[in-house]
């Protein structure tokens, strides 16, 4: 049996790591793929570059706003209603500034987006997979009736210098994880989150190459979206099923120097 013979969700997929992600499911065989964001022709690419990888596949494309709760429910019960299940859900969903300089309205936007938003993504697919079977595996181990990866930041395990708002929101979605761990055990499902340190994207395209940030990670590199996607499919898959509220670093080894 295929190793994702089930209903992949990313969210955030227009771009970045929610884009690698997407296309890696469909490079590794998963046929019913809905990426969500609110840019549609980023999302309309993405779906482009999927089904060139595996033409067989069907590709749900979702617009929605990640702060709206309403667009949020809308679009994941979209997904559900085509697909009748949910079985892999990735969500990956600021500005840094010291906290005297950080007006009120960015901490907000960044903790509204980096927390909430994804908290309202994993809230509506958790609702959905309560009541599904537990999916079939690859080798006939017991199956779960779904895996949550929720995109974290090493920022969330660690903090750095002028980054008040991003390390916070980053460390409330590493906790947001462990408890649903906790609380969705009995049903079945598995929670975990991945940790990304620097990588590229076009959010670090700027950064400078003797940046401290960089020179940090022992590895003395910036990580590839595709080596972060390699973190959320593991997880995501039936090779990870007594894998439960895992904070995966994914940094070069950033955390630990």
């Amino acid at each position: 049996m295929a190793l994702f013979p089930g209903v992949a969700l990313v969210t955030g997929a227009s771009s970045g790591i929610g884009k690698e992600i997407a296309i890696s499911f469909a490079r590794e065989g998963c046929s019913r793929i809905a990426i969500l964001d609110r840019n549609e022709e980023a999302l309309a690419e993405t779906a482009r570059e999927c089904l060139e990888l595996n033409p067989g596949a069907t590709v749900l494309r979702e617009r929605y706003e990640a702060q709206s709760e309403d667009e949020v429910q809308r679009a994941v019960d979209a997904v559900h209603g085509r697909f009748g299940r949910i079985d892999y859900a990735v969500n990956c969903a600021g500005p840094l500034e010291p906290s005297v300089e950080l007006p009120i309205s960015e901490f907000d936007m960044v903790t509204s987006i980096n927390y909430r938003g994804l908290w309202l993504a994993s809230r509506a697919v958790l609702g959905h997979m309560v009541f599904q079977d537990p999916l079939l595996t690859h080798d006939g181990r017991p199956g779960n009736r779904g895996s949550v990866v929720n995109i974290a930041s090493n920022l969330g395990l660690v903090s750095r210098p002028a980054a008040p708002a991003y390390c916070a929101s980053k460390a409330a979605v590493v906790s947001l994880t462990k408890s649903d761990a906790i609380d969705y055990s009995a049903h079945n499902i598995r929670v975990n989150c991945v940790c990304p340190g620097l990588i590229a994207t076009p959010m670090t395209k700027d950064l400078p190459p003797d940046d401290p940030a960089l020179s940090v990670a022992p590895m003395d590199r910036m990580g590839t979206p595709t080596e972060v996607a390699d973190a959320v499919l593991f997880l995501s898959s039936s090779k990870a099923t007594f894998c439960q509220g895992a904070a995966l670093s994914v940094d070069g080894g950033y955390v630990i120097n």
